[in-house]
């Protein structure tokens, strides 16, 4: 069952990365009222401005991943009877 869930665990892992952008530009949007969030590299920022960025980004993301991942699993338990992950479970 890996093998044939892997082409929609793709679909599920772009959906969930588009899904965590959006989401952590409107919660920044909410946070700091502007619509760039501050990069690493940018000089006009300060160290508490982007490492609270990137802390927010990396919430999300898992958050929303783990969120995704579930539900993609649930649905093909549903429809086929059978976990699509191994004994183990989780990502390689």
């Amino acid at each position: 069952m890996s093998l044939a869930y892997q082409p929609f665990g793709f679909v599920l892992g772009w959906s969930g990365g588009w899904l965590a952008g959006l989401a952590f530009r409107k919660t920044w949007m909410a946070i700091r009222h502007e619509e760039d969030a501050p990069d690493a590299l940018d000089k006009d920022r300060g160290w508490g401005e982007v490492l609270l960025a990137a802390a927010i980004q990396g919430a999300l993301f898992g958050v929303v991943r783990s969120a995704v991942d579930r539900a993609g699993a649930k649905a093909i338990e549903r429809s086929t009877g059978t976990w699509p992950a191994g004994e183990k479970g989780g990502r390689d």
